[in-house]
This record gives C-alpha cells, sequence and structure tokens, in this order.
C-alpha cells in the first residue's frame, strides 16, 4: 500500500438551476461516503467522493442560491467563486445551454480566471448534440477555456470533463515525498480557541507556510518543532466572513473543515466548555470520522468551568453521548489561556499518530478472531451459521482489515463491532477510527 495522501479538492460554481446538483448526484453516483449515525450531513450534501478510473477526488457544492434579483445572484455567485477559489484544486463552472451565456457569467468567470486556479467550464442540459453544438461554442466568450458539453440527467459527456478535470490534479503530489511530519488540522465552530490554542502550542518556534505546494488555500499552515519532532498545524479559522446568512456561514465552515482534514492525519476538534458540546460539534466530527482520521476532542476555556469532583465525568458523558459514532475519540481537557494540560496535547497526538499508522499482525489478529468466535457465537438465520474464515489487515491511516466469510449477509454490523471492539482490547487503537471489509469467499468443499 503506497502512502495514503490527500484527495484533491473540485468546487462546482454556477447560477441557480444549472443542474449543479444533477451534476453532483450523477457524479457521487450511490457512494455517498456518510455513514449513518453521522448526524446531520446527509440533508445537505455538500460534499461527496468520486472516483474516476484510478483517481479519486472530494467533489464540493459551494452553495445555493435563492434567486431574488440579479444582484444577490451576482453577489452570492462571487462569494461561491471565493469560497471555491479558496478551497478548491480545480473549479467547475457550470453554465447552461438553454439560458445562453448571461453576464452574471461574464463577471464570475472573469473572477475565476484572475484566481490562476484550473477552472473547467461545464455547459449543462446538452440533450442533443447536433441540436446545440453551435450554441456551446458561444461560451468560449466567457475566455476560460473550452466549454465542455455535459447532460447531468443524462449522464452525456462526463467522461471528457473528468478527463479534464483529473488532468489538473498535481500528480506529483499523488507521490508526495515521504513527509514524515505528523499534520494536524484544527477544527471547529467559530470562537472557541482554535486561533488561541495554536499561538500557545507553537510559542516561538514557528515558521509559517501558506503556500504548501502550489496550492493557494487560505488554511495556514504552520510548522513547528517541538521537542525535535516536527509537526504541521493546519489551522481553519482564518477568514472572519462578515456573512448574515447562518445557513452560508455553516456551509463554509463545513466546505473549510473538509479541506483541512482531507490533509491532515490527525484532527484536533476543539470544543467550548462553557458552551457545552452541541450538534454542530457533531457535523464538524462527522466530517473527520467520515474520512477516517485519527480524532482527539480538545474541551478548551476548561479554566471556566465551575467544577466540582464529577465535572470531567459529567462533560466525558455528554461528549460521548453527542458523538457516539466516534467512541474511540480521545478526549483532553485544556485551556488556551492558563496553558493548562496545552502541551500534553503533543504527546497524545504522538500516540494517536502510532495508533493510526499501527499494523498488527494477520496470526495475532487470526487469534483474536478465533478466540472471539468461540466466546460468542456467530449469528446464523434460517439454519445458515456465519463463518469467519480469515482476517487480514489491508491498510493503515486508519487501519482497516478485510474479513473472509461464508456469508456477506449473515455477517451483522454488530457482530463487526464485536470482533472490533476484541481487536481494540488487545491493542487499544485509542484515537483512531478502524475499517472493516467483508469479502465472501465460498467454502472449499
Amino acid at each position: 500500500m503506497g502512502k495514503k495522501r490527500s484527495m484533491p479538492v473540485v468546487a462546482v460554481v454556477g447560477r441557480p438551476n444549472v443542474g449543479k446538483s444533477t451534476l453532483f448526484n450523477a457524479l457521487a453516483g450511490e457512494k455517498i461516503s456518510i455513514v449513518k449515525d453521522t448526524p446531520g450531513i446527509t440533508r445537505d450534501r455538500i460534499y461527496a467522493d468520486v472516483s474516476w478510473l484510478d483517481m479519486n477526488f472530494t467533489l464540493i457544492d459551494t452553495g445555493g442560491i435563492e434567486p431574488e434579483s440579479k444582484d444577490i445572484i451576482l453577489r452570492q455567485m462571487r462569494e461561491q467563486a471565493q469560497i471555491a477559489i479558496d478551497t478548491a484544486d480545480v473549479i467547475v463552472f457550470m453554465t447552461d445551454v438553454r439560458q445562453g451565456v448571461v453576464d452574471t457569467d461574464f463577471k464570475v468567470a472573469d473572477m475565476l480566471r484572475r484566481s490562476g486556479k484550473p477552472i473547467v467550464l461545464a455547459v449543462n442540459k446538452v440533450d442533443d448534440f447536433n441540436k446545440y453544438m453551435a450554441d456551446v461554442y458561444e461560451f468560449y466568450n466567457l475566455g476560460i477555456g473550452e466549454p465542455f458539453a455535459v447532460s447531468s440527467v443524462n449522464k452525456l459527456g462526463f467522461g471528457e470533463l473528468l478527463d479534464e478535470i483529473t488532468s489538473h490534479f498535481d500528480k506529483s503530489a499523488a507521490v508526495e515525498e515521504e513527509d514524515d511530519r505528523i499534520k494536524i488540522a484544527v477544527v471547529g465552530k467559530p470562537n472557541v480557541g482554535k486561533s488561541s490554542m495554536i499561538n500557545r502550542l507553537i510559542g516561538e518556534n514557528r515558521v509559517i507556510v501558506s503556500d504548501v505546494a502550489g496550492t493557494t488555500r487560505d488554511a495556514v499552515d504552520t510548522e513547528v518543532t517541538y521537542h525535535g519532532k516536527e509537526y504541521v498545524f493546519i489551522d481553519t479559522a482564518g477568514l472572519r466572513r462578515k456573512n448574515k446568512i447562518k445557513e452560508e456561514l455553516e456551509r463554509y465552515m463545513i466546505i473549510r473543515t473538509v479541506s483541512a482534514v482531507e490533509r491532515a492525519d490527525i484532527v484536533v476538534l476543539v470544543i467550548d466548555a462553557v458552551e457545552g458540546v452541541t450538534e454542530q460539534d457533531a457535523k464538524i466530527a462527522g466530517i473527520a470520522h467520515d474520512r477516517g482520521k485519527a480524532t482527539i476532542i480538545a474541551v478548551n476555556k476548561w479554566d471556566a468551568v465551575e467544577k466540582n469532583d464529577k465535572t470531567v465525568n459529567q462533560f466525558t458523558q455528554k461528549v460521548r453521548q453527542i458523538l457516539s459514532f466516534m467512541p474511540y475519540a480521545e478526549i483532553t481537557f485544556i485551556s488556551a489561556v492558563t496553558g493548562q494540560r496545552l502541551f500534553k496535547l503533543y504527546e497524545l497526538i504522538d500516540a494517536v499518530y502510532e495508533n493510526h499508522a499501527m499494523r498488527v499482525a494477520t496470526g495475532v489478529l487470526n487469534e483474536i478472531m478465533a478466540e472471539a468466535v468461540a466466546m460468542q457465537q456467530p449469528p446464523s438465520d434460517k439454519g445458515k451459521r456465519l463463518r469467519l474464515y480469515y482476517i487480514t489487515q489491508v491498510a493503515v491511516k486508519p487501519p482497516t482489515f478485510v474479513i473472509f466469510v461464508n456469508d456477506k449477509e449473515l455477517m451483522h454490523f454488530s457482530y463487526t463491532r464485536y470482533i472490533e471492539n476484541q481487536i481494540r482490547e488487545t491493542f487499544g487503537f485509542k484515537g483512531t477510527p478502524l475499517k472493516f471489509f467483508i469479502r465472501e469467499r465460498k467454502e472449499s468443499k
């Protein structure tokens, strides 16, 4: 298995009703990588994973626009374009052949062109190539290169479009030079103290690298050396949006988080101790969980909380309850202001990083599995009993296992979780999710 690298981010920008979501749904297919019990993300399908040939990328929908008037559409399109320019490696600018080129398209095209990012121009609703091709050529006038004719509804023209999108991926990044530095994305709602925590952690030994290998993401990367080890903190704080609309702010936050988490090994989710753990925290945590990242939950402003001997336990239970889909996450109580337990975070990061990259020998895994099966009989259905033949680890970051069984249907989620718990009992794997794939192998006669 090669080094796991962060996936490129592709953002879609376009006016209302040009068919962004149809394109989104068609490309993402049914493979929406949203875990059933990750709260609150599925409703607003902001991002999805897409694979094309041997390439994978994250597709981001930069936002819906409520068409009220032309001015509002232009303002919000600019906003979308800015989000795309900030966070994406490649931008897809979507237009509609039936509506033709409109004034807003020119203004947004201008903004995109100046960003220097690769732009792919998609002209949608071309259901009949012979009929509409002349109209497609009109889009050359936008000055952002060749228009790609597609029909989201009929899935026409996708091949050329995807070839064009993926041709802009930085192939050299695909074979990243062995970068041993631990990358940590610091995420969380606005104003929970992410920046002050990072500033305190890095103290004097800071190097700010905003231009990482040709990406002009606005997440600022800060390199730190602590006790002779190198760390890179990816901060998602950055831009204070003067945005009135709460939904948009939240969407923006999620997009920023996705693109930061994508590049990180470890995610530190900062929660405000005074406010307590919220639904919004769960959304952000869900992104890290979806992406299989190791996670540390840092409860900040702990100095500001009235405490008795039960406070820590009560708060921990509350976190576990709301973030029930990530029982593996480590929890630590800190204060960026007083520095309380702050530098312990480095030890935690090191430990969690090791777990995220840990490999377990196949022999040992099979012993654990055999013992687990002996202790708790596998489920059966209509007289057929599940048999587990073999388990092996196929990847790290996160540790990923394949279990071979006689019948996939019989391998219930709860039994997989039981096997996971047995493995965790032996190896801990604190802080990291584990992934399991179940494969069928016909019983050898």
